[in-house]
């Protein structure tokens, strides 16, 4: 259940109206939207009716939730949310693009590709200290070394950082670091993990589980928002299918204007774990760009063939300034305003 406040309501009113929701046995969230401050009625809300607010002044009216995830149903904020991160924002018909290597391997590696990316106009630097690994055998990331590697492409080129964290532990110092963590796949479905994002102040990236149902993966950013952290975006990063040999997992595009239909926050595709393979990356990035993505995350490796996680799907600095013009050029002609321009690093508002 969701209640609308009118834009005039005071103080006393917002209040008695909390007031009578806590006496219903529920509990109020508030969700301050550019004109509206509407409250989510969290808990078992069968027994209550919209009768049971009559009478209180300040309210413009009461809205039913059927869905299972109230706080990330579009009701709840029906403008959609935007995120700002350093001069960027993510959300509300703009388009960003995060790019980086897959792995923080070395200094110099890091480096280098920062600045590729950000010259090719790349709004966020993306790069794993902590890597989740099938094998126990493989890279698992410089840890807290790569952190601060990131850290200073951060002060050399002024991208904003994504990075990882896998679990409670390293939570924290990835939250020291990083201006947007990344939630992966494996820990779609990690409550306690979840639960600890949601008392966070940082933008959080809740990856799709690999046979995670739609509904299963907003139940999930429900956790983080339940926690009082309004800052959620979602990652579509294909899901397991049974054609290995020609992609490693399938982009599920659908989703993509399905979470428009149902949530009001952001949607980001991640085409080199989508399709796992260089030659498919930006075709569908820009497919999910068409679909009405907020944007793309994508890896980007100068020596791939060397690259210590996920060579074969990372773009050639090359290619990904080609995918920069092509997103450019797409954006007048889908209607959205692409949060950089290609080249010049210059920035645009998004």
């Amino acid at each position: 259940m969701i209640i609308i406040m009118k834009s005039n309501h005071t103080d006393d009113q917002l209040r008695e109206v909390s007031a009578r929701v806590k006496a219903l046995g529920s509990s109020p969230h508030m969700i301050h939207g550019e004109t509206h401050i509407t409250i989510s009625v969290i808990g078992e809300t069968k027994h209550i009716g919209s009768e049971a607010f009559a009478g209180l002044d300040g309210i413009e009216r009461v809205v039913r939730i059927s869905k299972p995830y109230k706080l990330a149903a579009k009701a709840a904020r029906p403008e959609g949310t935007r995120i700002r991160v350093g001069g960027v924002e993510i959300g509300r018909g703009g388009f960003l693009v995060m790019a980086g290597p897959c792995s923080v391997e070395s200094e110099d590696q890091t480096l280098r590709i920062a600045r590729a990316v950000k010259a090719a106009g790349a709004n966020v630097l993306r790069g794993g200290a902590f890597k989740p690994r099938s094998s126990p055998y493989a890279f698992q990331g410089l840890g807290d070394e790569g952190l601060k590697i990131l850290a200073k492409a951060r002060e050399e080129t002024g991208l904003p950082i994504i990075s990882e964290a896998l679990d409670m532990q390293g939570l924290e110092l990835v939250a020291r670091y990083a201006d947007i963590i990344q939630i992966g796949a494996r820990n779609m479905q990690n409550f306690p993990l979840l639960k600890a994002l949601g008392k966070l102040n940082v933008p959080i990236l809740l990856k799709r589980g690999m046979s995670a149902t739609i509904e299963e993966w907003l139940m999930s950013a429900e956790y983080i928002l339940a926690g009082g952290n309004e800052k959620v975006m979602l990652c579509e990063r294909g899901i397991r299918s049974f054609d290995v040999q020609h992609s490693r997992n399938t982009l599920d595009l659908n989703a993509v204007p399905i979470l428009k239909s149902l949530t009001h926050l952001p949607v980001i595709v991640d085409p080199s774990h989508g399709t796992g393979f260089r030659h498919l990356v930006s075709p569908m990035a820009l497919a999910g760009m068409a679909a009405g993505a907020d944007g793309i995350i994508v890896e980007v490796h100068d020596r791939p063939e060397e690259a210590l996680s996920d060579g074969p799907q990372a773009l050639l600095p090359s290619d990904f300034e080609d995918l920069m013009g092509k997103v450019e050029k797409m954006g007048p002609v889908l209607g959205v305003e692409v949060a950089s321009t290609s080249r010049s690093g210059k920035r645009n508002a998004a």
